[in-house]
């Protein structure tokens, strides 16, 4: 038996997510579920292109951050 832990990712600092090598930004988003149409995310302070969701692949012990944009008036 193996006292490794699986390779992780930070998600907003606060939630540890068990990484997957190809991990995409679109694979994280559906697995977070999250649901809001507006979200900014960044890649070890990079920001990823919304279009680009679904080739950018999230490196191993990367820290992730999602960003709910809400509007109002």
């Amino acid at each position: 038996m193996s006292n490794q832990s699986s390779p992780t990712i930070t998600v907003n600092r606060r939630e540890s997510v068990e990484w997957t090598p190809g991990m995409t930004v679109s694979d994280l988003v559906r697995h977070m579920n999250y649901t809001f149409p507006r979200l900014v995310v960044s890649i070890n302070s990079s920001v990823v292109p919304y279009d680009a969701y679904a080739t950018t692949e999230i490196p191993e012990d990367a820290d992730v951050r999602v960003i709910h944009l809400m509007a109002g008036g």
